[in-house]
């Protein structure tokens, strides 16, 4: 027998429903602009749901932010099984922001949810420090990558590995603005012709 979408979506944890809607909509509308009645609202459950899950919407925020690092994450790691060479892990980290953009969104693609969450919350905030911390294990990833690409050179693999960076995340604000994924594929030509030339 079939079941409803509405008696499907009452068996699931509030808490579930509740980051789902709030990664929605603080992706479509931005974290400042979205309140904890809409938040609630979209996700079909009393507003006591949400402090019974969260402390209160800066926690809920966290969670956001921790729950698009470990999307991303799942993204890098399912490329990375793909990739057979050193060369090849390397554009995984590419090719994972290439599969962020090209996800289905409600309202668009508007680039890097983690870091259009950072532009939103003051200087100091745990939030951003939770963005910084993402950039820096991806550039940690690229390095890993490209260290095995230079032997007897590993010294040099950290400023590549920067460069690499500063291209993705160049691209990914470009391709947030454009709303498409072509500003990603172009760095990700330039990143493959970066380490062919390695």
């Amino acid at each position: 027998m079939p079941v409803s979408r509405a008696s499907a979506t009452s068996r699931r944890p509030a808490r579930d429903l509740l980051l789902d809607a709030a990664a929605r909509l603080f992706y479509a509308r931005g974290v400042a602009a979205t309140g904890i009645d809409t938040i609630t609202a979209e996700a079909g459950v009393a507003k006591k749901s949400l402090y019974n899950n969260f402390t209160s919407k800066a926690d809920l925020v966290a969670a956001y932010l921790e729950a698009r690092h470990e999307e991303w994450l799942g993204l890098y790691r399912t490329r990375l099984e793909k990739a057979g060479t050193p060369s090849e892990q390397a554009l995984a980290v590419f090719d994972a922001y290439l599969d962020h953009a090209n996800a289905a969104y409600q309202h668009g693609f508007r680039g890097c949810g983690l870091l259009n969450a950072a532009a939103e919350l003051p200087a100091g905030d745990p939030g951003r420090t939770a963005v910084r911390l993402h950039k820096e294990e991806v550039q940690e990833l690229l390095a890993r990558h490209v260290t095995a690409l230079l032997p007897g050179r590993e010294g040099q693999a950290p400023a590549v590995a920067a460069h690499l960076a500063f291209l993705l995340e160049g691209a990914m604000a470009r391709a947030g603005l454009e709303g498409g994924d072509v500003p990603l594929r172009q760095a990700r030509a330039i990143a493959g012709q970066l380490l062919d030339d390695l």
